[in-house]
Formats: C-alpha cells, sequence, structure tokens
C-alpha cells in the first residue's frame, strides 16, 4: 500500500553565498534522492529551510537545476534557537512510497553529522 513518507535530511553550508548555498543542497538533496531511489513522479512537495545567516539563494533552485519542473516547493527560514547549529540547510521531502518507514534513509552531511543522534533533527 502507498503511504505518503516524509525524509529529512540536513548539511551545512561553507558561506554565505550563492555557490556554496547550491553546492550544499545540491549534495544533500542528490544524496535523499540517490539512497531513497526518488523519482520526481513520486513526489508531493520539497521544503527546505535554512538558518537565518544563509540568505544568499534560495536552496530550492538545486531542484530546478536537476531537471525537476513539476516538483511543488518552498524555501523558508528556520526558527532561531539559542545554541542551533549555524549555516544549516534542511530539506523535509514528502513522497509517495511503497516503501515502510524504517526503509526511509534520513541523510546528514558534513556538519550536520551528529544532530540526529543528538535529537536535533526536528
Amino acid at each position: 500500500m502507498s503511504a505518503v513518507r516524509g525524509i529529512r535530511g540536513a548539511t551545512t553550508a561553507q558561506e554565505n553565498s550563492k555557490q556554496a548555498i547550491i553546492a550544499a543542497s545540491q549534495e544533500l538533496f542528490a544524496s535523499l534522492i540517490d539512497q531513497n531511489e526518488i523519482d520526481e513522479s513520486q513526489v508531493a512537495a520539497v521544503f527546505f529551510t535554512t538558518t537565518a545567516d544563509l540568505n544568499a539563494e534560495f536552496p530550492a533552485q538545486v531542484v530546478r537545476l536537476l531537471g525537476w519542473t513539476n516538483s511543488a516547493m518552498m524555501c523558508g527560514h528556520e526558527m532561531l534557537v539559542p545554541d542551533g547549529l549555524p549555516m544549516c540547510i534542511r530539506i523535509l521531502i514528502l513522497v509517495n512510497t511503497e516503501k515502510g518507514q524504517d526503509q526511509i534513509q534520513h541523510v546528514y552531511l558534513n556538519g550536520a553529522v551528529g544532530l540526529r543522534s543528538r535529537g536535533l533533527d526536528t
């Protein structure tokens, strides 16, 4: 039975520049797609957030750069939480899939590697 599953990921950018935001977002998005074997036709929506210190580019640009033209996307800033991880980009993909929740591969790269183990990947 097909269900909508949320696939999360996070990474960090090296600096607040268009190039750094696109590079980090592209690496994370590609990894999420590859590890979960996602086709654009399965995607309901993709949400991108950045910490407030990243505002030089919309991270959702990577989806269009990869040739996806039909996916619904939204960008936003995440909450400003004391001691939160700076320069952080998060992606949440809502995908229609036959996979069970235990088969979903969440991805954490670069400075975001420890987020999940610390319970900070909400």
